[in-house]
Order: structure tokens, then sequence, then C-alpha cells
């Protein structure tokens, strides 16, 4: 999964056409670090899929205050540029959660680019 940690690098991940989830998270996360283990898993399932990008909330600057995330870790899908659909609350997310998330987004995506 590729870090981004700046603004304008975020600006860049979520502008192709393909389907982009960024999933927010922190070093100091204990709920980001609970994800850790299996998130390369969960990538690799959905690599043909799907881009995944890691972006670090305290590195991004207003990026989290600009897109409205409110706990993390947080997943929220992008193409064009555009939100489709999002995965945002101050809950612990197990892989199966993140999983149905990642298979909403797909179906939200395959809806508009058919």
């Amino acid at each position: 999964m590729d870090k981004i940690t700046s603004p304008a690098e975020f600006q860049v991940a979520i502008q192709p056409p393909r389907l982009t989830v960024a999933v927010f998270k922190a070093d100091w996360c204990s709920d980001c670090k609970f994800i850790d283990p299996f998130m390369p898993e969960v990538e690799q399932k959905y690599t043909d899929r799907l881009t995944l990008v890691e972006v670090d909330v305290d590195a991004v600057g207003d990026v989290s205050q600009e897109q409205n995330i409110l706990g993390i870790p947080s997943f929220v899908a992008y193409t064009d540029g555009r939100e489709l659909v999002r995965f945002v609350n101050k809950l612990r997310k197990s892989r199966e959660e993140i999983e149905s998330f990642l298979n909403t987004a797909l179906e939200v995506y395959l809806t508009i680019h058919k």
C-alpha cells in the first residue's frame, strides 16, 4: 500500500478513473495497528480491482479535515477525483467489515463505470 504523506500526493492519488480507496491512519492509533496484520492480504485480494493507499492523517495537513474524517482508521473510495462511498466512524474495524466495505465500493464504482 503506497503511503500518502502530502496534500498534493493525495490529490494525485484520487484522480485516476480506477477505483482508489484511501485508508486514513496514524502511527499512534491503536485501532489502525489492529488492522495492520491483515491489510496486506486484503490488498492482495483486491489488487486487480482497486488501489489502496494509506493516508497518514498527521502528515497530510488539512486533508483529513477537508475530507471530514472523524475517526481513524477510515476508508473512503474515490474515482476521477470524486468520493463515491465511505466507511468512517470511531469504531475498531474487522477484516470482514473492511472487505464488506470494499465490495460495496466496487458495486458503486461498477454502476458508474459500465
